[in-house]
Parts: C-alpha cells; structure tokens; sequence
C-alpha cells in the first residue's frame, strides 16, 4: 500500500480529482461576477437618476425600473449558477470519498486475510474490526477533499480578495490584514484547548476507575472504616477535574471572544476607512458595497481552510498508523489469493520437508532443522507434547503459516509458492478452533466449496440492479463476483445436482457422528408445511403410527398428549391457555402480558394478581442467576427468561416494588412481570408456582379465552388438533401430539428411539435431516455446542473430498471412546487419499503408515511400538536453548499437570514462578506443615517421608521433571508428608495465588486440570475396588460378585417405583478352545473387544459386568414410567454389534455363531433363579 494519504488518493482518483479541479476552476469567474453586480446594482441602476437612461443592455434599450430588474435577475442566475457548481462538487467529492474508503476497506479486508496466524495473537478482533470500520470512516471524507477542498474553498478566497482589491487596495489591505494574526495564535491557544481536553478524558477514566474499584472493596471500606478516606480521596479527584474545566472554559470562550472581534475589527476598518473614502469621493458606495457584500463571505472560507489544515494532519497520521498495522512481517503474499477456475492439477510426489523451521515472536524455535519425507497418499501421524512444536509442524504443512528457514516442497513444487487454489482446494486442515460462519449447517458444510461462482445464472446476471452492482464495484475496485450467484462447486466432490449434494452432506455427518445430532436438531425446529410439502402428510402418517407403539409397549406414561380439558405440565403456560401456537405477533409469547384479550381473560378468571406476583418472584430468580454473567453468555438463550439487555430494567423493577410495593409498578412495568410466567414450564423449571388448584384455574383461563376469542383473531394460533399439521409447533410435537415427560429418566431417549425408528420406516429422514441442516448455527456458530462446532469442522473438510487431510487435534471436546470412533471412519473415508494425524497421545500409531515424533522442535520419525529411528545426522538430541526459561517450560511441558498448556502459556508460568535451590538433607517442607507452593524438580533427588512410630520413613524418591505438592495448587491441605534433598537439588517453586490467578483467566487449562484430576481419581477407584476384588483386571467392567450387589439393590428399588429390570447372560461356546489355542495376550485382546461392542449397545443406566470364563452379564435397567424392559429390542442390538468377525491375530473368529443371550426379568418370581445362574 501507499504510505502517504496524497499518493494513494491520486493513484485510485487521479483522474476525477482533475475534473473537481476543472469545475472549481470554472466556477470562479461566475462567482466574480456574482460579487460585481451589487456593484453595478447601485452605482448605475439605482443612482440612475444621475446617468442617461436608457441603458444599452447587451443591444436592448431599457430604462431604470426595467434595467434594475434585469440586473436583480443575471444576480440571482449567476447565485444559482454557483449554487449549482457548489452542489456538484460536494455531491461529485463525496461520492468519490465513499469509492476510495470502500477500496481501502476492501483492501484491508483482503490483507487480514494474509495475516500470519501469530500476528492475530498481538491484534485483537476489537482492533480490526475498529481498524476497518471507524478509523476508516474520517478518511472517507478526506479523500474527497485532498486536492478539491483546498483548491476550492482556497479559490473562492482569492477571488473574494481579489474583487476587494480591485474596488480599493487599502479595502483589500485591510480585509487581510488580519488573517496571518488569526492563523497564527488562533492554533496556538487551540492547540491547549485540545491538551485539557484529553487531559480530562484521561482524569475522568481514572475516577471511573477508582468508583469500580470502590464499589468492588465495598465491604472492606465498611469493615476498616475508611469511607472518609474514601471520600477524601474522591473530593480530591473531582478537584482535579473541576479545575481542569474551569481551565479548559477559560480558554475555550477565550477563543470564541478573539475570534468574534477580529471578525468585526475588520468591517470596524471597512466602515471608518470606506466611509471616509466615500465621502471623499475616492470610493464609489456601490463599491463599498460590494466589498462588504464579499467580506461576509470570506469568513466561511478561511474556516474551511483551517478545518482542512487539522483533518489534513489527523488524516495523515491516522493513514500511517492503519497502513503500518496493516503491513506486519511474514504477510503471506498477494500471488496466494490469485483466482483460479476450473480444475485444480493434481500433485504428485512426495512431501519432502528440508531442514524446516519456524521461529517464534519471542525468539524461540518451535521448529528447529525438521527433515522428513513422506508420500501425499500415506497416512502419517504427528505425536509430541503439547508445547514441542506438534502443531506448528502440521500447520507449515497445512500452509497456515510459512516456515522461517528450510523447505517444504510436494513433488517437484515449493509448497510455500503455491496459492491457495491449490493449497485450499487439494488440502484440508482442521484443528480444534476452527471457525464456524454464521448462517446453517449446510452453509457450514459447503464453506470449503466456495472458491468462486461457477453459475451466476442469467435472472441475476443480466438484472439492472446486477449491473449497477457491478459497475459500482469495479469504480471501487471491489470484487465483481456476484455474492448471490452459485458458488459451490458440485464438479470438485463427484456430484451432479443438489440431492446428489444432500447425500454427500449426509454421509460426511454420518462419518462425524453427528448425523443423529442433525436428526434431534431438526426435530426441534418448527417449519411451514408449505415449504416442504411432503412433510405435513408424513407427520400425520408418523402420528398415527407413534401412538400405536406407545401403546403397545407401554410407554404411553412417557409422553404427555395435548388434551383440550388437561392441563399440559411439559407445556409451557402460555401454549396452556392458548391450546395451541401463536402464529403471529398478535399472541407473542413475549408479550401476552400487553395483550389487551388475555389480560382481560386473566382479569375475569381472577388470575392476574397471582400472574403479577408470580412474575416477580421469577424475576428475582433470574436476577439473582443471570446478573454476573456476560452479555453475550449463552446461558440466557438456553435458560433465561429475560434477555441481557433487559436484566437491569428489572432489577429496577423489583427494587421499586420491593419499597412500595407491586401496585406502585407503572401499567408497562407490571406488563413486563406478568409476562414472565407465560414462559414457564412447570416440570422443566420445578419452581413451584404452578400447583394443582394454579392448574385449574388455568384451564378456566383456557376455557374463557376460547369462547371470548373474537373471531378476526383466530388467524392468529394454530391450535391443537389430533387430525391436522400444527405449522407453529416443532416437528417432535407434531409427531407426537404432545411433550415428553420431563423428570422421569431416559424418557427423551426410549421416545427418542422410537421416534427414529418410524421416522426411517415411512421414510422421512432424508427430509427431516434437511430440515435440520437448515439450522442457523449463530454467530461464530454459537448456538452448537464445542463439540458439535469440532465435528462440522472435520465434515466440512471431508466433504471436499481432499487428496490430503491435517488433522491438528480437532476433536478435543469429544470424549475418548467417540474420538475412537470418529478416527476409524476418517481413516476409512480418506482410504486412498493422505492423512496427517496430529495428537498428543500414541493410541493410534499402530494404525498408521509412519509415525513423527516431535519434541523441543525437533522431528523424529518413531516405529510403531514407539522406539525411535533416526532421521539424519542432524536429527541427534536437541541442542540447549541457552534460556534458562526456555529449559524450565521445557520441563513443564513434560509434567501432565501442565500438558494442557501452550509454549508461551509455560513460559510465563515458569517466569512467575522462583528458582530455589535446596541442600543435601535440607527440607523443602515438612508433613502437616501449611501448603503454599508446590516444587517443580530441574536437579537433583529428593527423599519423600511420612512419620511413623519408628520415626521417619522414606516412602519414594523424586527426580528431574517432577512435581511435588501440586494439591498445594488446588486446595488448601497440610502437607501430607515431608520432602527432604536426597543431593544437591535446584527446584522451581511454583505459587498457588499467581497459578490459581492463571486457571481463573484460562479456560482451557482449567478443563484440562478438570479432566486429569478425574483420571487420577478414576484410576484410584478402579485400583481401590480392584483391590477388594470387585473389577475385573483385563477388561475394567464389574465382575460376578459386583453385578451380584446391583442386581440385590436394583431389584430393591424396582419393587418402590414398581417397575421391572432384566439379567441377560451372554454365553460363549467353546471359550475352553481359546484357552488352549491363543496366548494371554490375545485371549485379552479378544475379551476387550468382545466387551467393548457389548458396551456400545447399552445405555448409560445399564450395567455390563464380565463372568469369567463362561461369558459376559448385563443389566438392562427398566427406565422410570416403563413397567417392564423390552429385552428383545437390546439382545437384537447386541446380536448386531456381534455380526461381524473378531481377529485374534491372523485368525477370524465368528461370533455370530459362539455368542448366544438368555434373559430373565428380575422380578420378586425370578429373582432367585438369576442370582443362582451367575
């Protein structure tokens, strides 16, 4: 970019900056003229009288009256003529002001879009978007004025001059005398006037300051009685202020008053100096006139030049400072985001990475001499610690970020060279913070297909409105391209039409696990039938079927149906008394305490006292709830009955009524409170407002409101009706006519299973799958969860079918077994193609063509069974850093305490943190002492000891790259023992205030110190319980004597809620063969996968427990509201689950024909029978 303002406006409007120029330049002998008809005015048409007349005007003979009137009007022609030379410049300079700020904002878009990643960590999205959109917006007026406004108004200036010279030189002298004055101590003094005025802005910031601060110490100002203090401290400040003011006034209206007499000291020479010449015959009164008729018109001027002289020095500096934020190093360049159509030439060869690096911000290496070779069909994992240079590697060869020394290059081309045509349509990267646009899943999923319109189509392309568009945007050098048009490229993916899309669509979900997540999604929505014709009939067919399944497996308890004379307690109150949806505004749920009916219903059914007190106690409840949490936190969509914007209005609320009591709340407010309980839903929110004799007087309310409805208003709801599509409800509560039981469990999953399984029968999936895909996600796609966010993310990248896929630790929100399961379908699905796996752990490296291990930056390629092999020569033990810091995050990134943190993130901890060195047999700190820090172990041994009656007792030794005492950091408990230098010992002391300080400020470590602390006591159950014989060593699940327990306690609490469980055994026929013919080893590895299908066919509350050599045990627990368990729906999933072979080594085991089940309910009959059987 250009680095001076003037250079860049004449580069982008050189040449209607000349026009502007030309039509000041012509305008200006008008405006002469303009001043001298005055003149002429009264010397010769109204001191006629002295002269002949008539006058010869242009060959006409007129007489005085006549010849006045002909000048009055060539004045008011030529006033008009510059009039209109004056509306086109400012419209024709603004006009062109808007082009080149849209050019320049275009152009900064694009250049964020080159941005190196690690730029956006020194710049905020607030200083971008503030950077591109309000700091731009002042330059938009300048570029129009550069050159045109001083020409201008600096023109209108000299001919005013000029025309006072000419009628007297000494009129003229003094008319200008003057101005250099001005020019000179007017922005001097203005110049101070500025200074106090930042001065007061900085002040009054930091009284802002001190009152938050203030306010957040207020118990402590109560409790040291320092509120005089206090308000010392605040008189003082306000001091400073006030006299900051008074200062700034005085000079302000100092200003003012210069400005005024010098303004009028000119026309004081005017008068005493032209009077005199007048009267001495010198001067005509005409001319004196005319120049103070011109006088009164140079002041507008000179301000303008002024103004123009301060926006043009802002403007400057203002255009410097956004072209240097806009210029950072390592820009990727212009050459990558070059247009390319049509198909992308493959690339063949091998990804071959010489001597690669990648230098930090900080100085650091986190890629420091990689060398390696890989082939782009290969599937690759990348493993390494968290701060080791895992990520940084894959995103070089993702191409995020362009490596600081080396080569990375694939087939015979550099990889850096390449532009994103290549790079964005044969890659994919995805890594755990991809970005999510606003707008529907779909629009999510068909991002990556978006290079360029490949269809504008002929409606759009040939519209008026099109090509104004476009003309338009070329002036402003803007894209042509047709956001509206078709931009997905079906060629690239293997598709033909949009319905070959939607199954793609689908299959990418399905791979993803997200497939069933569309599905409820859809479920919720609430969608016009006339939008999907098929749908409405395929809902009532759904309907139909629903209630007979319900029916006949006795799971009618689990779904509350829509019952004109029931009230609907999984309905919230407003569909209650409506019995039906609003369809419009006229019955916004919203609002229906400003409806004028229903306050009237609620008026005659006695109800409108109790809606009031009602809403107040809801709104105290969301007050006290909702207050402390941001704006923008998503708990107010999920949860909240008020908005964040609206909190304070009823905090308001409550405290007026609180003090003078409901009755005092104005008509609006009260409004507002009853509101509130329409939005309730009595078993979701359990608050105890809607009870029994509530709820019938709420059907009265019903009742009432139905038979008084007028009729112009029944438009308005779609009310319940067994026989017909509701198109205000969503898609469940159509199917279902009616809510799921809230409060009783896995109600929403056993109906949930239900509603899936018709939904497939009649066919309807791959419609309501579309609906679902329609789903906004949000903004930054808000409105999914994290792990629904990651998912897409993946999908997204699948879809586009890439010859090589990075995935960069993308699916950190899902638990272990889903990650699992989501890599072997990734695997399958880029079969044939290359897969890059970025991970932290070595789970699937067995899985993997080759393995890199990075470490400190360096890269070394592992065997599977994780031994390493050298690359190169230079790929030998990482050199020292040289950074005692840098050792130190080192060996924090090693610890899993700390795993979770990035690179810097460790540095800084270990910069906060002290190094202490201890001697041999000195202390560190003794059992029961108070725990403050914990140690981090850079050199040395140390001796852990316990008291016992014998005396001290060495327990452990600790050693480099241990910690010690972390619990220190968690919590506040003595030291359960004493830690004692086994030699000469360097730690690192690390203290729990400033780490507390950091988990508070960082999520993400907090959820990974969450999830390590859960292993830790995961582990030490598992081993406490194994211990006492209770789990099963080989594969974890409760053995005979622990299912034994639960089946006592199960039967117990089944006889309460009368309701019936079931044992299933599985049994396995000739296991005594596996026995003899495999090892341990393998035996093991069968059971595991034996165990691990089983599992994936239950449910949470059901338990799977391992019997020994005769099999495996399961116990289906009876969901609440279900008499009995339908056993033969979950033997039918297992016998699924066991279809397919087992490998124990080479060989194939068929359980499909070994695994047999047997059930048997547990009921007070059978009780006996099955605890015999195991």
């Amino acid at each position: 970019m250009e680095t001076s303002i003037f250079r860049y406006v004449l580069k982008y409007s050189m040449r209607q900056q000349v026009i502007l120029l030309l039509m000041a330049a012509i305008s200006f002998p008008f405006l002469y003229m303009s001043l001298d008809i005055p003149k002429t005015i009264v010397n010769k048409a109204i001191s006629g009288a002295q002269s002949g007349f008539p006058k010869n005007f242009f060959g006409f003979e007129l007489e005085q009256i006549p010849y006045l009137m002909t000048l009055c009007a060539a004045f008011i022609v030529l006033v008009s003529i510059n009039g209109a030379f004056k509306y086109f410049i400012n419209i024709y300079r603004s006009i062109l002001g808007e082009r080149v700020m849209r050019r320049l904002r275009f152009q900064l878009i694009e250049r964020v879009m080159r941005f190196p990643l690690h730029h956006f960590r020194n710049l905020s999205q607030g200083e971008i978007v503030a950077l591109v959109t309000v700091e731009t917006e002042s330059l938009g007026g300048f570029f129009g004025d550069a050159f045109s406004l001083p020409a201008y108004q600096g023109g209108i200036l000299l001919t005013l001059i000029g025309f006072m010279f000419v009628q007297d030189s000494t009129l003229g002298m003094a008319a200008i005398i003057l101005y250099p004055v001005q020019g000179y101590v007017i922005p001097k003094l203005q110049r101070k006037v500025n200074a106090l005025a930042k001065e007061r802005v900085r002040t009054s910031r930091k009284l802002s300051e001190r009152i938050s601060e203030m306010t957040s110490g207020v118990s402590e100002i109560h409790a040291h009685d320092t509120a005089h203090y206090e308000l010392a401290d605040f008189s003082n400040r306000l001091g400073v202020i006030f006299n900051i003011r008074n200062e700034l006034f005085r000079r302000k209206f100092f200003i003012k008053f210069l400005n005024n007499f010098l303004a009028q000291l000119t026309p004081f020479f005017f008068f005493s100096i032209g009077g005199y010449l007048v009267i001495d015959g010198d001067l005509t009164l005409g001319a004196l006139v005319a120049v103070l008729a011109a006088y009164k018109d140079v002041s507008g001027p000179w301000k303008e030049l002024l103004t123009y002289y301060q926006r043009m020095e802002d403007n400057k500096i203002k255009y410097e400072q956004i072209v240097n934020q806009f210029e950072p190093p390592g820009m990727f360049d212009e050459a990558h985001m070059e247009l390319r159509k049509g198909p992308t030439e493959p690339i063949e060869g091998k990804l071959v990475a010489s001597n690669l690096s990648l230098e930090l911000s900080d100085g650091n290496k986190a890629v420091d001499g990689a060398s390696f070779s890989l082939d782009t069909s290969e599937h690759v994992a990348i493993i390494g610690s968290g701060s080791g240079g895992r990520s940084e590697l894959a995103r070089m060869i993702a191409r995020q970020v362009l490596p600081s020394g080396g080569k990375i290059s694939v087939g015979s081309k550099n990889l850096t060279a390449l532009p994103n045509a290549v790079i964005g349509r044969l890659f994919a990267y995805v890594d755990q913070e991809s970005y999510i646009r606003s707008g529907s899943i779909m629009d999510a999923l068909l991002y990556g297909l978006k290079h360029y319109p490949v269809d504008n189509g002929s409606t759009v392309a040939d519209s008026e409105d099109h090509r104004k568009k476009a003309e338009e945007s070329a002036l402003s050098g803007n894209s042509l391209f047709d956001i509206d048009a078709e931009w997905v490229d079906f060629e690239a993916i293997g598709v033909k039409n949009h319905d070959e899309l939607m199954d793609r669509a689908i299959e990418v979900m399905r791979v993803v696990d997200m497939e069933d997540e569309v599905f409820q999604i859809a479920l919720q929505r609430i969608v016009n039938a006339d939008d999907y014709p098929a749908l409405a009939e395929g809902v009532l067919k759904a309907r139909a079927v629903i209630s007979e399944q319900l029916k006949n497996q006795g799971l009618t308890g689990l779904v509350e149906v829509f019952d004109k004379n029931l009230f609907n307690s999984n309905a919230s109150v407003a569909k209650n008394i409506l019995f039906g949806t609003p369809v419009d505004s006229t019955f916004d749920i919203e609002k229906m305490g400003e409806n004028p009916h229903v306050l009237a219903v609620l008026e005659k059914v006695g109800l409108t006292d109790d809606f009031l007190r009602i809403g107040h106690s809801i709104a105290g409840l969301m007050v006290e709830l909702f207050m402390g949490l941001a704006p923008d936190h998503e708990f107010f969509e999920r949860f909240s009955f008020i908005d964040s914007d609206d909190l304070p209005d009823f905090q308001r609320i409550i405290s007026q009524a609180a003090a003078d009591g409901l009755k005092s709340l104005e008509a609006r407010d009260q409004a507002r409170l009853i509101d509130l309980p329409f939005k309730m839903i009595p078993a979701r929110h359990h608050l105890d407002m809607i009870d029994g004799p509530m709820q019938k007087r709420i059907l009265d309310a019903r009742r009432v409101f139905f038979e008084t409805l007028p009729e112009d208003m029944r438009s308005s709801i779609a009310f319940f009706d067994a026989e017909t599509y509701n198109p205000a409800s969503r898609i469940q509560d159509n199917i279902l006519f009616g809510k799921i039981v809230g409060g009783k469990g896995e109600s929403a999953a056993r109906i949930g299973e239900l509603l899936a399984e018709v939904i497939d029968e009649l066919g309807l999936r791959k419609m309501i799958l579309k609906i679902g895909l329609d789903f906004d996600v949000g903004i930054a796609g808000k409105r999914l969860s994290s792990a629904q966010r990651q998912k897409l993310s993946i999908a997204r990248c699948l879809l586009k079918r890439p010859k090589l896929l990075i995935y960069n630790q993308a699916a950190t929100s899902l638990d272990a077994d889903s990650q699992a399961a989501v890599f072997n379908r990734i695997k399958m699905e880029m079969k044939g193609n290359g897969l890059i796996w970025v991970d932290d752990q070595n789970n699937f490296t067995n899985k993997f063509d080759h393995v890199l291990q990075v470490e400190r930056g360096k890269v070394k390629e592992t065997t599977k069974t994780g031994g390493v092999r050298q690359l190169s020569e230079s790929e030998t033990e990482p050199a020292p850093t040289g950074s005692e810091l840098d050792e130190e995050a080192g060996v924090l990134a090693k610890i899993p305490f700390f795993a979770e943190m990035e690179r810097s993130q460790l540095k800084l901890l270990a910069f906060t943190a002290e190094r202490l060195e201890f001697e041999k047999n000195q202390f560190l700190f003794m059992q029961g002492d108070t725990a403050k820090v914990a140690y981090m172990i850079l050199k040395g041994t140390v001796d852990i000891l316990v008291d016992s009656v014998e005396g001290d007792r060495a327990v452990a030794t600790a050693g480099k790259g241990e910690l010690i005492g972390e619990l220190a950091l968690l919590c506040d408990v003595p030291r359960t023992a004493s830690v004692r230098a086994g030699s000469h010992v360097t730690v690192l002391s690390i203290s729990k205030d400033i780490f507390f300080k950091y988990i508070q400020e960082n999520s993400t470590v907090s959820a990974g110190l969450t999830r390590l602390i859960a292993k830790r006591l995961e582990a030490l159950m598992r081993k406490v319980l194994g211990t006492n014989g209770m789990y099963d060593e080989r594969t974890g699940l409760p053995n005979r004597d622990l299912l034994k327990d639960r089946i006592k306690f199960l039967a117990s609490a089944n006889k309460r809620i009368e309701c019936v469980s079931a044992l299933i055994l599985i049994n396995i026929d000739d296991f005594h063969t596996l026995n003899e013919e495999f090892s341990d080893a393998q035996k093991n590895e069968f059971l595991i996968d034996v165990a691990r299908r089983l599992k994936g066919c239950l449910r949470e509350a059901d338990t799977l427990a391992y019997l020994e050599n005769s099999g495996f045990g399961i116990i289906a627990n009876a969901p609440a509201g279900v008499p009995k368990v339908d056993t033969d729906i979950i033997k039918k999933r297992l016998a699924g689950a066991m279809s397919t072979p087992s490998m124990i080594g080479a060989k194939e085991i068929n359980l499909e024909n070994m695994v047999h089940f047997h059930s048997y309910p547990l009921d007070e009959k059978n009780l006996s029978l099955a605890l015999d059987l195991l």
